[in-house]
């Protein structure tokens, strides 16, 4: 492909945003969009029949572009569009842009691996132990997608119209795709590397640049290479979730699409969990060390816990009848740790240190918002510790300082709290969605990252622009700002991607239950 797979994606992703667009300004959504128009007055015929197929040739023509599969040459003289039905010829599409991506993946892997990684000079600067970290297995992603990439290719050449293509990820996934979880697993210590090499290293610097501004890169930067297999193993649960949409229900390609599908989401999650690991360790080490208890000390390490939110709150001082006294000494200062499992509350002291005065599990948290008592009281909520540190009950009445964060804590503290819209696992509300058009990466432990084309439910907002989301394809809930997404208006769509999301899970009946509860910050 003539397309580098970051160009690819980019342009993939923002085609699905015009198209969803298009749809929403539509009264019917199962109009179709300019590029899905077709003739439908044919009957339908077999998907598997056809005469003697000329070869696709876009996955060997390199000055080939972002095409659609209806429109290569090869469909357009064969006649096989005037027989196929509308829906088959969407499903070819899905499975033509898994195939075409992947081709586009590949190429990009090999300019990192034969420009960056192999170069001369960038050998003589890194130490074999630095190469290690900052290439990991890069030679074992681009094997096992030069693998993936042929077997998919000779499906798409044994027939004009493409069988199937699940079955192929299904089964790389479950022998060859491991590989991904070890490159991302590395991704901490690789990005650390590479931040200290450019601080450290001059002639690596150099170099870098040099090989950056190379016209084979097309503007992109030496990290956006680095990231592609996380990209790429994400992106490609997607394209199975887009084919999964659109297959015929209880069909044999409905059950290769799950089963591919359920395999991929495990390596997923792995390669999360693997990203995740490293840095929560080192996370939970440092603010170890940085509390000093003046209560009976609790062990905060833990391979089972991990860090949800900290900062600080305001915390009212003296007795209720206090409270209508305009004065910022009516609040002192506290701090927060919040754990998946653990609140430890702190005051900081000289020598950035934390000074633990109380604490209690999560599970025994309760939150309530005051009503609106004036300015003094504004974004101030009551914090309850059913059982603290004295095995006895407790009240903070708290105030933080905007009401999104006012929000984000309550939300933090009691998950299971009921939100301002009802999750979309209840069928019977119309959630507000939202589709992202501005990626977003998190910059708290409580906020979500997004990509473009994300479409999430709106379980919360807040007036000073933030938006508590659950992203429909993975069900991840976070915080993030209003202004990366277009609300979607149209009830029909909004309906179609909630149908379209429980047919993707539905055959995890157990995941399906956890949905609504489960908070997986």
């Amino acid at each position: 492909l003539g397309l580098l797979y970051q160009e690819y994606r980019d342009k993939s992703t923002r085609q699905e945003i015009e198209t969803r667009r298009l749809q929403d300004s539509q009264t019917d959504p199962e109009e179709s969009s300019p590029s899905e128009e077709t003739p439908s007055e044919a009957e339908p015929a077999s998907t598997t029949e056809s005469k003697a197929p000329p070869q696709i040739s876009l996955l060997r023509n390199s000055n080939s572009r972002f095409n659609l599969w209806q429109d290569l040459p090869e469909i357009r003289s064969s006649g096989v569009l005037s027989i196929l039905q509308p829906d088959e010829i969407k499903l070819q599409e899905a499975m033509f842009e898994l195939v075409t991506s992947e081709a586009s993946y590949y190429k990009s892997l090999n300019l990192l691996v034969s420009h960056f990684m192999e170069n001369e000079r960038l050998k003589k600067i890194l130490h074999q132990s630095e190469a290690h970290i900052l290439f990991s297995n890069v030679l074992d992603v681009m094997a096992v997608s030069e693998r993936f990439l042929l077997d998919l290719e000779q499906r798409v050449e044994e027939n004009i119209v493409i069988s199937d293509v699940c079955d192929i990820v299904y089964q790389h996934t479950v022998n060859h795709f491991s590989v991904y979880i070890t490159y991302v697993s590395n991704q901490t210590y690789q990005e650390r590397a590479y931040k200290q090499l450019l601080q450290d290293k001059p002639a690596f610097r150099e170099v870098i640049s040099q090989l950056e501004l190379d016209p084979k890169c097309k503007g992109l930067s030496f990290s956006s290479f680095l990231i592609l297999p996380f990209q790429r193993i994400t992106r490609l649960k997607l394209l199975v979730q887009n084919i999964l949409k659109k297959v015929e229900e209880k069909s044999d390609r409905e059950t290769t699409a799950l089963d591919a599908h359920k395999e991929l989401e495990t390596v997923v999650k792995a390669c999360n969990e693997g990203v995740r690991k490293m840095s929560r360790t080192e996370q939970m080490i440092s603010i170890q060390k940085k509390l000093e208890f003046k209560i009976k000390s609790v062990p905060i390490i833990s391979h089972s816990r991990w860090l949800l939110k900290q900062g600080e709150l305001q915390q009212m001082n003296g007795p209720k009848t206090s409270r209508t006294l305009r004065t910022k000494k009516l609040f002192r200062e506290i701090y927060l740790f919040l754990f998946n499992d653990l609140l430890v509350i702190c005051r900081q002291i000289p020598g950035d240190k934390y000074q633990v005065f109380d604490s209690a599990p999560r599970g025994l948290l309760r939150v309530e918002e005051l009503e609106d008592q004036g300015q003094s009281l504004a974004n101030v909520f009551i914090l309850r510790l059913l059982e603290n540190a004295d095995d006895r009950e407790a009240s903070y009445m708290l105030k933080a300082s905007s009401q999104s964060e006012m929000k984000r804590w309550m939300i933090s503290l009691a998950p299971n709290r009921r939100t301002k819209f009802v999750s979309f696992t209840s069928r019977l509300v119309d959630c507000p969605q939202i589709q992202c058009v501005h990626p977003y990466v998190a910059q708290q432990p409580d906020e979500l990252s997004l990509e473009l084309a994300d479409v999430l439910n709106i379980l919360d907002k807040t007036d000073d622009g933030w938006i508590f989301g659950e992203r429909l394809h993975d069900q991840e809930r976070g915080w993030f700002p209003s202004s990366m997404g277009e609300e979607i208006l149209n009830p029909k769509i909004r309906a179609q991607n909630l149908k379209e999301c429980f047919r993707v899970h539905k055959s995890d009946d157990s995941q399906r239950r956890k949905l609504g509860s489960r908070n997986r910050q």
